[in-house]
């Protein structure tokens, strides 16, 4: 596989790592520092618009301005998330960048307000698909019938998971 130039890379300091983990806690709604050493090695690589975060040498996550997200790589962190789970019929479309469309979804598991981070994935093995953030709480998101439930952030086979895998 050819890799990819992804830019500048560079070491955070350990002020920038706290500033990047508190934002990562906002993001989940939860702090994450049980997963996450304060003092942990912490590197930036340039991917177009985005950073990926290596964490200890693993692309653990990425932030795309000032929001810090965690990658699908990030596997320790799948239990805290609410969890949206699709029919087989959605998968190829949210891998492919789409939303998550109501008619696609089986079930939610799970706690989330609106504009929350959830894992979407799918229904017949569970394995992670994308992430994303709910347009609605997981209460109202029960009720929707046609139109978005979940905007798609992060998916198997998007830029971010590319560069993730060029890096070593």
């Amino acid at each position: 596989m050819e890799k990819r130039n992804l830019g500048r890379r560079y070491s955070l300091k350990s002020s920038e790592t706290k500033t990047l983990l508190v934002k990562v806690s906002e993001t989940l709604g939860r702090s994450i520092e049980s997963f996450i050493d304060p003092k942990a090695s912490v590197e930036a690589f340039e991917a177009g618009k985005t950073e990926i975060l290596l964490v200890n040498r693993r692309p653990l996550l990425f932030r795309v301005g000032e929001t810090v997200y965690p990658t699908l790589l990030f596997h320790e962190i799948f239990e805290l998330l609410p969890k949206v789970v699709v029919d087989m019929g959605a998968v190829g479309h949210v891998c492919n960048g789409a939303d998550v469309m109501a008619p696609g979804i089986v079930r939610f598991e799970g706690k989330f307000c609106a504009d929350c981070l959830v894992l979407v994935v799918d229904v017949k093995h569970g394995k992670p698909l994308a992430l994303g953030k709910t347009q609605y709480d997981s209460d109202s998101a029960k009720n929707v019938r046609a139109g978005v439930v979940v905007r798609n952030v992060h998916f198997v086979g998007d830029d971010v998971w590319n560069a993730m895998k060029t890096l070593n």
